[in-house]
């Protein structure tokens, strides 16, 4: 969708304080909810099938999702004692937090993920403050490096969940697992590749509503039975899980914020480009992690997990130029609404693993490819490529070798040794600080 084929309907969309109808307004914003909610609730729903959470736990989880991003998308639109950017964004929970929040939960369980997430939020709040400071330590050799870490731990969830979820089960690896998830797969690419306007930028959802019907017609893999006896209104449950606080699990929620942050400014600075042909202040950057970092601290008491501005949304903002706040605000709205309705949880849940799979293995892959893009934006000349094969060798290479930690501590082993993305940044930031500067082009 161009600005061309809406700009005659009200020009004020392309005006940040602008004030389109409400009918111009509205089907904007459904462009952006239906880009945003598949990546918005499934991160809670990998990390409630991981930690073998009942379906009822599942569900609030996915509730908090959506209404923590909504909150989120809210106060970076309308900035509160400098926590936001005021610029338009739609925010939801991270994927790139994943492999984090899936090595403290294997490690201590969900209270310790809001635990960790609770005082890393609150860390990244310091971040924001001092992003004009701190921003020349993280150049794209290093923020590139930690970005591919996360999209290459990614492969793994989503490999197991196209064979069907569960790899102790008998029926793992069965072939209708693999007959629906590279269907899902080849509709979203067909979708995000071939399609216009709300095709392209729906395409995930798409693809899971295809594979999603096809696993109903296999009968047994979908179970309605949660969505009969879910409610239509309930408020978000506050500190329902408990908080629990492990040094070694918030040390590593620490680093995955600080990673965030460095991913943040390029999602900010595109939006300042793509939407107003300027750079992003200091201020707008600060202020949105600063929005991310007590929006976070929030998410850890009602059960929302870390968020961050979402890339794909970023793309409709610079492809159609519409960045009236009204439309965001209809966004944010919708979102809090769907939070706060347990049937829309319900129905969410129900979706099986190897629609997931199929559908969000796109989504790692964008992340990889993200990765390699920033490290291209410097000469991949001798100095770089060690930091950048070095850093994932011993990331990705302890990870993988597991037991050569087992003489170290536990704090240790869960810290580096259960994720690639908190080494693989330790080694990249410190090898960029020490090695000396090489100018010279790629070799």
């Amino acid at each position: 969708m161009s600005a061309k084929s809406v700009k005659g309907t009200d020009a004020s969309l392309f005006q940040l304080d602008g004030k389109p109808s409400w009918g111009a307004a509205t089907p904007q914003a459904m462009q952006h909810v239906l880009a945003m909610l598949v990546g918005n609730i499934t991160p809670p729903m990998l990390i409630a099938n991981l930690l073998k959470l009942p379906p009822e736990e599942m569900i609030l989880l996915t509730q908090a999702a959506m209404i923590i991003g909504g909150i989120t998308t809210l106060i970076q639109l309308f900035p509160i004692m400098g926590f936001g950017m005021g610029l338009p964004n739609v925010m939801g929970v991270a994927f790139a937090y994943m492999p984090i929040l899936t090595a403290i939960g294997m490690s201590y369980g969900i209270r310790a993920i809001f635990g960790a997430q609770l005082v890393g939020a609150f860390a990244s709040i310091f971040i924001g403050l001092a992003m004009g400071k701190i921003r020349k330590f993280f150049p794209p050799i290093v923020s590139g490096t930690v970005v591919l870490s996360i999209g290459l731990s990614l492969y793994g969830t989503a490999i197991n969940y196209m064979a069907g979820g569960n790899a102790k089960a008998d029926n793992f690896g069965e072939p209708k697992y693999w007959l629906i998830a590279v269907i899902t797969l080849a509709v979203t690419l067909a979708c995000n590749l071939f399609g216009k306007g709300y095709i392209k930028v729906s395409g995930m959802l798409i693809g899971i509503a295809v594979g999603y019907i096809i696993s109903i017609a296999f009968g047994g893999m979908v179970n309605f039975e949660g969505v009969k006896n879910a409610g239509w209104v309930a408020l978000p449950s506050f500190v329902h899980w408990g908080l629990e606080f492990h040094p070694s699990a918030i040390m590593a929620m620490i680093i995955m914020y600080v990673v965030q942050a460095v991913q943040t400014i390029g999602d900010v600075s595109s939006t300042a480009i793509g939407g107003f042909n300027r750079e992003a202040t200091d201020r707008e950057i600060g202020g949105a992690i600063m929005g991310q970092g007590i929006c976070g601290m929030l998410g850890a008491v009602v059960g929302g997990l870390p968020t961050d501005p979402y890339s794909q949304n970023v793309g409709i903002i610079v492809t159609t130029k519409v960045v009236a706040k009204r439309v965001f605000l209809i966004v944010g709205c919708i979102m809090i609404v769907a939070g706060l309705c347990p049937k829309f949880g319900a129905v969410m849940t129900t979706i099986p693993y190897p629609v997931l799979g199929g559908a969000t293995v796109t989504v790692f892959a964008a992340i990889t490819m993200s990765g390699i893009q920033l490290i291209t934006e410097q000469p991949m000349n001798y100095r770089n490529r060690m930091i950048v094969g070095i850093s994932l060798a011993l990331g990705v290479g302890i990870t993988t070798a597991s037991r050569s930690l087992q003489f170290a501590s536990q704090d240790i082993q869960n810290i580096i040794g259960a994720s690639p993305i908190v080494l693989s940044f330790l080694v990249s930031f410190f090898l960029n600080m020490i090695v000396p500067v090489d100018d010279a082009e790629a070799e």
